[in-house]
């Protein structure tokens, strides 16, 4: 393997000269550039990249802790996080927690051994985060993704959950619809519980009576759509409209919907939180709450690489953006029993 003094050497300048081609420290003339760039190609020479990271106390390399890296919102988390670190020269390493946080400690303390510069954390829950604390006290940059971490103060870029749960169910309400049942995400996770909240606030503010029997616990797994799904439609009285917290529990309970013959939207509307793609012909569109995943994970490698590199002031920085809600013909055509509306009366 070649070496930057056997580089130097071939193209007849000073180390220093080469070290300043390859890492654009200082500008170096186009003739000693090119000369430099010429004796790399023709030695096949590589940097040592570990050697340098020790010198300087950098590796350009960032650390990504996802919970379910098969949930469909987080490749394009991971996209905007890759994309935005590639263009200012790091790189990014992406580990799965599967929610569980005797995982999530493991891949910490490996991140921090082979000593990135920074941890982008969506965390797992649990009540131990001594594992976080350490990371913090060593003096790595964690931004938080998606959630924050209590009892921690970090950088975080969120989504306003009760803003987008709140203007669905509001939707809801104006097409007409009264017994709203909803299918939660984990409540011991914040966001579970800020769009339980926005729609228990969309009710309120409509003056309709909270029904505890019309909120359904799930996970924000699919199993757990299917399982309530099924649940729902199982009632003697069931109720007119779902409001799902995500869109992988929509699957599951769209599925349970085909099995019981249950067309949406006429017999039972439906809407979600996460556009889901849906390429069966059964599926209809789905009205959603629309994430901006991809600028939520943007922005947190911007935040998290300008912390590294001491551009930001000592305040953690919290930044929440908006959804967008999309209407589609999983809510549009349900019929009100009065008859006015477009559709065919729900069949009960």
């Amino acid at each position: 393997m070649s070496t930057i003094i056997e580089v130097a050497k071939r193209a007849n300048v000073s180390i220093a000269t080469v070290s300043n081609v390859i890492r654009g420290t200082r500008r170096v003339s186009d003739k000693l550039t090119a000369r430099v760039q010429a004796a790399i190609r023709e030695l096949n020479y590589s940097p040592n990249e570990i050697a340098r990271s020790l010198k300087v106390r950098q590796t350009r390399m960032l650390g990504m802790v996802l919970p379910d890296i098969t949930n469909p919102f987080f490749p394009e988390i991971i996209r905007g996080a890759e994309d935005t670190a590639f263009e200012r020269g790091y790189f990014l390493v992406t580990a799965n927690t599967d929610e569980q946080i005797g995982r999530e400690k493991r891949i910490v303390a490996a991140l921090r051994a082979y000593r990135v510069d920074g941890i982008l954390l969506a965390s797992a829950s649990g009540k131990d985060i001594s594992h976080l604390k350490s990371t913090l006290d060593a003096g790595m940059a964690v931004v938080c993704l998606d959630r924050t971490v209590p009892g921690m103060k970090t950088d975080a870029v969120l989504l306003d959950n009760v803003r987008g749960a709140r203007e669905c169910v509001r939707h809801l309400i104006q097409k007409g619809h009264k017994r709203i049942a909803i299918i939660t995400g984990a409540l011991d996770l914040q966001t579970g519980r800020e769009r339980l909240r926005g729609y228990e606030e969309a009710l309120e503010e409509a003056g309709i009576a909270i029904d505890p029997r019309l909120i359904y616990r799930g996970d924000f797994r699919y199993e757990s759509g299917y399982r309530l799904g099924e649940q729902i439609v199982k009632q003697a009285r069931r109720p007119s409209a779902i409001f799902v917290c995500n869109g992988v529990m929509a699957i599951g309970v769209l599925k349970a919907f085909e099995e019981s013959e249950i067309e949406c939207p006429q017999d039972m509307a439906l809407a979600t939180f996460d556009d889901i793609k849906l390429d069966s012909p059964f599926h209809p569109r789905l009205t959603t709450v629309v994430q901006p995943s991809y600028e939520m994970g943007a922005r947190a490698a911007t935040i998290l690489m300008d912390r590294i590199e001491g551009k930001l002031k000592k305040e953690a920085v919290l930044v929440r953006v908006s959804p967008t809600l999309v209407l589609r013909e999983s809510t549009e055509n349900y019929m009100l029993p009065s008859g006015r509306g477009k559709g065919r009366r729900s069949r009960r």
